[in-house]
């Protein structure tokens, strides 16, 4: 294996398709996600019970049937080259994709039915997934939904390895855009909401500059909805006090009705839900930045069940009227 202080030098030629698929074995694929995970062969033996030379012996196979360097030394151990996270990257999808068809099978083989994982962000969800999911349920019983709400990104993820098979989230997050298929859904609309007890719930207009004079309940940094009201502060001039960070809903809704003090930024949507029951008040506060469009997201060139189709049309149908027409 190279080190990154060595000049570069030149690899082997790429091998072909057939020639990595007769000369890759699946326990090799593994092998290499245990390498990276644990940072080192000698780790990677031991999670595996191999010896440390069948380790490196195993990975020197691996690149030799592949035709490139996967990984190299550094201070910090073992690390993935570009054409080493790229193979590992197929490798989580493929034993992921493994993993989901036993269990698919095994489901089969006991009389159950087939089965989707779902992810989602919390407006998706409140906006179009739950309807969907409903009327869903009665037209194909047998099915079994596996449901994720997480943040775009960490959503990414799982679909990229193979973890869930379709999500409603934003792409503009995302490390390799080109990896996923974007169908726009729905641009989300945000509003700001409190306790009904809130000392803002009842006022005709509030300014962001007032409702800054309270702790607020912020989205993590690095996603949309956060970035979105950073902009807004700024462009009235405005710093947001931040009393906690999570990109719960449940927790924030949860924190916001028990305190007549905190605020938050929601979807227009997750907001109307929690109005019905009278849980939190959506204040009089009008936000002019726009929130990024979500929509319905897949991985690049992977040919989806018949069953994954079908819940894509009820999301259609139930996706608001703007993203039909």
């Amino acid at each position: 294996m190279e080190s990154p202080d060595k000049p570069h030098q030149c690899l082997p030629e790429l091998a072909s398709l057939h020639e990595i698929g007769s000369r890759l074995k699946f326990r090799q694929l593994k092998l290499l996600i245990a390498i990276e995970d644990m940072g080192s062969v000698h780790r990677a033996a031991e999670l595996l019970h191999m010896s440390q030379p069948g380790v490196s012996k195993a990975l020197k196979e691996i690149e030799d049937a592949i035709g490139a360097t996967l990984f190299a030394r550094s201070p910090q151990g073992l690390l993935a080259t570009d054409m080493g996270r790229c193979a590992i990257r197929h490798a989580r999808l493929m034993c992921a994709s493994l993993a989901h068809m036993h269990d698919e099978l095994g489901s089969l083989s006991r009389g159950g039915g087939l089965r989707i994982a779902v992810g989602t962000v919390a407006g998706a969800l409140a906006a179009v997934l739950a309807d969907a999911l409903v009327a869903f349920r009665r037209a194909y019983p047998a099915v079994r939904i596996d449901l994720y709400e997480d943040t775009s990104a960490h959503l990414l993820e799982k679909l990229q390895s193979g973890a869930i098979d379709m999500a409603l989230c934003r792409t503009s997050v995302a490390t390799h855009p080109g990896s996923f298929h974007f169908e726009w859904l729905c641009d989300e609309v945000v509003g700001v909401a409190a306790s009904p007890s809130h000392p803002l719930a009842d006022a005709e207009t509030v300014t962001l500059a007032q409702a800054a004079q309270y702790p607020w309940i912020l989205f993590p940094g690095h996603m949309p909805l956060r970035t979105l009201l950073e902009r807004e502060a700024a462009s009235q001039n405005v710093a947001i006090r931040s009393f906690i960070e999570t990109s719960s809903t449940f927790a924030t809704a949860l924190l916001l009705h028990k305190s007549n003090e905190i605020i938050a930024l929601f979807s227009g949507e997750t907001i109307d839900f929690f109005e019905q029951s009278r849980t939190l008040r959506r204040l009089k506060l009008k936000i002019k930045s726009t929130a990024e469009p979500y929509g319905i997201v897949m991985r690049a060139g992977f040919t989806q069940t018949p069953t994954v189709h079908r819940l894509c049309e009820f999301i259609r149908m139930h996706a608001p009227r703007s993203a039909q027409d």
